[in-house]
C-alpha cells in the first residue's frame, strides 16, 4: 500500500518537505505504516530555478488535477487564496491536509474544519504555530486530560531577533530590521512580523484549541514593535526587565483575553532568556502546572519537521482508519473588552526635577485607582529634568488610560515617553 502525496509550493519550506521525504523515504514510510509516494509539486511557474534536489519531472501547474490524485495534500503556499479555494477543493476531494497557513487558519479555521468533518478526512496544522516547537500537538493531545489556563510565548521569530539584537548590542530598530532582512530573518515587506499580525494569527489559534471556542484573528488586541527604542530597552534593563513582543491567550470566568504586544518580562520569567530567533510557548493547566516548550519557529528544516510529523500521522491514519483530534467548540466565544483587560505597566516619563512631582503624580494614580508598585528616577541630559519609570500594580486598561490622562495633566511632567504592558513572573 502507498499514500500519494501532493505538495503545493516549492519555497523555502516547500523545498525542504521534498528533499526530507526523498532522503528519509524508508524511515518516514514505516512510521506512516506505509509507502509515502510524493506524486507532484504544484507550482506557479515551472522555468523558476530550484534547488537539484526537486526532481523537476514532479512539478505541475495544474492544482487541482494533482489534488484529485492524492491521498494527502500538503499546503505550503502561503496566503488566503488560493490556498482557501485549494484546501476546501482538497477537503471535498477527499484528501487529508496538512499546511503550515496560520493565516488561513486564523481566518477561516472553522469553515475548513466544518468541512473536514463532513468529508471524514483530517486536517493538520502543527507546521503553522511556532514552526518545529510541538506546541499544538501539546494543547491538542497531550493536554486533553486538562485544563488550558493561559498560554503566553515568544511566536514570531523576526520580531524576537530584532529585540534581542537592540537589547544585546544597543541597537536601533531601523539598524537591526536592515540587517535581519539582509540575513533573511524579515521580510523585504516585514509589517506582518513587526506590526504583530503574524504572532496574532498563531496565538488565536492556540486559543481556540485551548479554550475549545472559535477565535479569530479579528478578536486579537495586537500592537507591534516598530516604536520601541534602545531608550525603552535600557530603562527596562535598568528596572530587571526585558523587551519582548509576547503573544497571551487566557481564560477567566469563561471569558477570553487574547492579545500580542511588546511587554516587559522580568529577567526572572522563562521567557525573558529566549534570544536570536527561537521561538517559546509558557502553557499554565490546571493540573499540570506550568509547561515550557522552545525551538526554533522558522526556517526550511524546522518547519519541514512539524509538516512531515503531520504528514506521517495523517498517512497512519489513512492505513489503520479513525480520525485526528477534531475541533471543540463548547458554546460561543465571549471575550473580555479591552478596556477590562487587567495588567501591571510600565510608565516611562520626563519631568521637572522639582520637589513635589513625586507627590503629584503620586496623587494622579491614586485618584485613577491605580497603585504604584516602584519608581525609579535618572538624571536626564537636560538641566532641570529627570527621566522617570513607574511600574504599577494590577489594573485595567480604562483605569490606566485614566492615569495617563490625569498625569498629562501634571504641569510639571513634560512628556509621557512608553506606556507598555509588564509581565508577571
Amino acid at each position: 500500500m502507498s499514500i500519494k502525496i501532493a505538495l503545493l509550493g516549492c519555497g523555502t519550506v516547500g523545498t525542504q518537505v521534498a528533499r526530507l521525504l526523498k532522503e528519509q523515504n524508508d524511515l518516514l514510510s514505516a512510521r506512516a505504516g506505509a509507502e509515502l509516494e510524493l506524486i507532484g509539486i504544484s507550482v506557479s511557474n515551472l522555468e523558476t530555478q530550484r534547488d537539484p534536489v526537486i526532481d523537476r519531472a514532479l512539478l505541475t501547474t495544474d492544482s487541482r488535477a494533482l489534488i484529485e490524485r492524492a491521498d494527502i495534500v500538503i499546503e505550503l503556499i502561503g496566503g488566503i487564496e488560493p490556498p482557501r479555494t485549494l484546501v476546501r477543493y482538497a477537503l471535498e476531494s477527499g484528501a487529508s491536509v496538512v499546511t503550515g497557513n496560520k493565516a488561513l487558519l486564523a481566518e477561516h479555521g472553522p469553515e475548513l474544519y466544518d468541512l473536514a468533518k463532513a468529508a471524514n478526512v483530517d486536517l493538520y496544522y502543527e507546521a503553522a504555530v511556532a514552526g518545529a516547537v510541538p506546541v499544538v500537538y501539546a494543547v491538542r493531545e497531550s493536554l486533553a486530560g486538562d485544563s488550558v489556563k493561559a498560554i503566553k510565548g515568544i511566536l514570531n521569530g523576526t520580531t524576537n531577533y530584532i529585540l534581542d539584537e537592540m537589547t544585546t548590542k544597543g541597537l536601533a530598530f531601523d539598524e537591526v530590521l536592515a540587517t535581519a532582512q539582509e540575513l533573511g530573518y524579515a521580510e523585504a515587506e516585514p509589517s506582518a512580523d513587526v506590526d504583530g499580525r503574524d504572532a496574532a494569527a498563531k496565538i488565536a489559534i492556540l486559543a481556540s484549541l485551548a479554550f475549545h471556542k472559535r477565535v479569530s484573528l479579528a478578536d486579537v488586541d495586537v500592537e507591534g514593535i516598530r516604536s520601541i527604542t534602545s531608550a525603552d530597552i535600557e530603562a527596562a534593563a535598568k528596572n530587571n526587565f526585558v523587551i519582548k513582543l509576547v503573544a497571551t491567550a487566557a481564560q477567566t470566568g469563561g471569558k477570553i483575553e487574547v492579545r500580542v504586544a511588546p511587554t516587559l518580562v522580568p529577567t526572572a520569567h522563562p521567557l525573558a532568556s529566549i534570544s536570536g530567533s527561537f521561538n517559546a510557548v509558557v502553557i499554565e493547566a490546571e493540573s499540570a502546572d506550568r509547561l515550557m516548550f522552545y525551538g526554533r519557529g522558522a526556517g526550511g528544516t524546522p518547519t519541514a519537521s512539524a509538516v512531515l510529523s503531520d504528514v506521517v500521522a495523517a498517512a497512519a491514519k489513512k492505513v489503520v482508519g479513525g480520525r485526528a483530534p477534531q475541533e471543540i467548540v463548547l458554546g460561543e466565544s465571549e471575550f473580555v473588552p479591552a478596556c477590562e483587560a487587567v495588567s501591571r505597566y510600565f510608565v516611562r516619563l520626563r519631568v521637572n526635577d522639582v520637589v513635589g512631582v513625586l507627590a503629584e503624580l503620586s496623587r494622579a494614580f491614586a485618584d485613577s485607582g491605580v497603585s504604584i508598585s516602584a519608581v525609579r528616577q535618572d538624571s536626564d541630559d537636560e538641566s532641570g529634568r529627570a527621566s522617570l519609570t513607574i511600574t504599577t500594580h494590577a489594573a485595567t486598561a480604562a483605569d490606566m488610560a485614566a492615569t495617563i490622562e490625569s498625569v498629562s495633566k501634571v504641569s510639571d511632567v513634560r512628556e509621557i515617553v512608553r506606556v507598555l504592558r509588564v509581565e508577571d513572573e
